[in-house]
């Protein structure tokens, strides 16, 4: 069984079952991936400022964002080896990384989108856990295609594909 650890970097921040949803969309993630390896993966839920400063901080961009994913490994999309993976050896699971996700982004990107609050987080919670197994989407080409397709599937799988 893989283990999602949510903080919040204050109390109180985001909404009652915001923990809930994240964990649901990452281990989706996994699970629609076909990672059968215990795997763990650190969230903090923050908010503009807190994000802005971890943004500046180690990729030198002045603003904030929506989502941040720190990869432990290097992976090729599609063919996770836990083998070539950092491993807790204690716990037993693959080290994935981190992600950081902007709570009142989130609230706002649900309400501008048109599709709430509940299919932000947990969108955002999917597509930071596929960078952290190697997608990306820095260009408009094939490797950005897989990746949506790919999120789209994971959505799909929780039940809030696009639309909803």
């Amino acid at each position: 069984m893989s283990t999602v650890t949510v903080t919040r970097e204050r109390p109180g921040l985001g909404h009652p079952e915001t923990a809930a949803l994240v964990k649901r969309a990452i281990l989706a993630a996994l699970a629609s991936e076909g990672i059968g390896a215990p795997c763990r993966v650190d969230v903090m839920l923050t908010d503009d400022r807190g994000i802005h400063a971890i943004n500046l901080e180690h990729r030198g961009v002045d603003a904030p964002t929506d989502v941040l994913s720190f990869p432990l490994n290097d992976l090729t999309p599609g063919a996770f080896d836990p083998e070539t993976c950092e491993t807790d050896l204690d716990a037993g699971e693959v080290l994935l990384g981190d992600m950081v996700i902007d709570i009142p982004r989130c609230e706002a990107q649900g309400e501008e989108y048109g599709h709430g609050y509940r299919r932000e987080v947990s969108y955002l919670a999917v597509h930071s856990t596929l960078h952290l197994l190697g997608y990306d989407h820095l260009d408009e080409g094939e490797e950005k295609a897989l990746m949506r397709s790919r999120e789209e599937a994971v959505m799909e799988r929780l039940g809030v594909p696009r639309g909803e």
